[in-house]
């Protein structure tokens, strides 16, 4: 069996208490929430895809990313999120700009990250 093309993706972000997070979510970064139960917060990503920040509460957050986005202007949407408060991440020998952006060596495809206020990583792509 394969998917059919009708099928949409989820994704998936765990949380200590998604209600604490879903401002960011919401408000930060814009996504339209579509429905919450006591398992998670369903946002819409467009095109039929969902995002369920899903209430775990032993979750841990991991230092890879959790959840990502492909944009067209990377540049843009970085300062667009700086000026809601989002801080993005260095590191430490990678060699990103100063805005946090590290270019691939094919010399065009870009990416940053960024942590939720859980710490979730979570990262802007533009290939």
């Amino acid at each position: 069996m394969t998917l059919p093309p009708s099928a949409h993706p989820i994704g998936f972000v765990f949380s200590i208490n998604p209600q604490a997070l879903k401002p960011f979510y919401a408000d930060v970064l814009g996504l339209p929430p579509t429905g919450e139960d006591d398992f998670a917060i369903a946002f819409d990503l467009g095109q039929g895809a969902m995002l369920r920040l899903t209430n775990l509460p032993s979750h841990k957050p991991e230092p890879h990313t959790a959840f990502g986005w492909s944009v067209v202007d990377i540049r843009a949407t970085i300062l667009a999120l700086k000026a809601k408060g989002v801080a993005f991440k260095t590191y430490e020998g990678f060699g990103q700009d100063s805005d946090g952006v590290w270019t691939a060596p094919d010399g065009r495809t870009m990416v940053a990250w960024f942590p939720d206020p859980e710490g979730n990583l979570l990262s802007l792509t533009q290939f």
